[in-house]
């Protein structure tokens, strides 16, 4: 049994129970995140489905200094780097399109599908990714400075200088589209 700190209760809980918490809390989190590396839902399912299997063999290795948040976060962020440094991913990238096949969308993918869809979100994504994850947890998970340091391994400075570079790269980006279009 483990001492599960969540939403501010402390409980006695099992690791199934803990995953199945964590699972409900994070999983929506974790495959935005992984969608933002791979940009392929079906990729960012399994990255999800990799991270929590992960959280639950590893569980015993929390170590109670940081959130259960964060530790999500930094196996999302290892495991979708991970992935995109694979052979397999460079090999497949080029011929994957950024649509979904299936006729019956879910809701998530129905949001994902909207959001991959609107101009700033397809300029995130072409940025590099060390810029496009502190813009994602700074503007979409409204994250702080220090919690994205956290999460990140990165000193809080660094993250301040790519939060403000990363806005400067995505503003030209924007630029650029819109010069596109019209």
């Amino acid at each position: 049994m483990h001492r599960f700190h969540f939403s501010g209760e402390e409980e006695s809980a099992s690791k199934e129970e803990i995953l199945i918490k964590l699972m409900d809390s994070y999983g929506d989190m974790v495959k935005k995140l992984a969608f933002t590396y791979v940009k392929d839902i079906n990729l960012a399912e399994d990255i999800t489905q990799d991270v929590f299997i992960s959280c639950y063999n590893n569980l015993h290795l929390f170590r109670e200094n940081s959130s259960y948040k964060t530790w999500i976060y930094r196996i999302a962020i290892n495991r979708s780097k991970d992935v995109v440094k694979s052979n397999a991913y460079k090999r497949i990238l080029p011929f994957k399109k950024f649509t979904v096949t299936s006729r019956e969308k879910t809701p998530d993918l129905k949001l994902i599908d909207k959001n991959t869809h609107t101009t700033v979100t397809e300029s995130l994504l072409n940025l590099p990714s060390k810029y496009r994850e502190i813009l994602y947890f700074f503007y979409y998970e409204e994250l702080k400075l220090r919690e994205i340091s956290e999460i990140t391994s990165l000193k809080e400075a660094t993250v301040k200088t790519r939060l403000s570079r990363g806005r400067q790269l995505l503003k030209k980006e924007l630029e650029r589209r819109r010069f596109e279009y019209e």
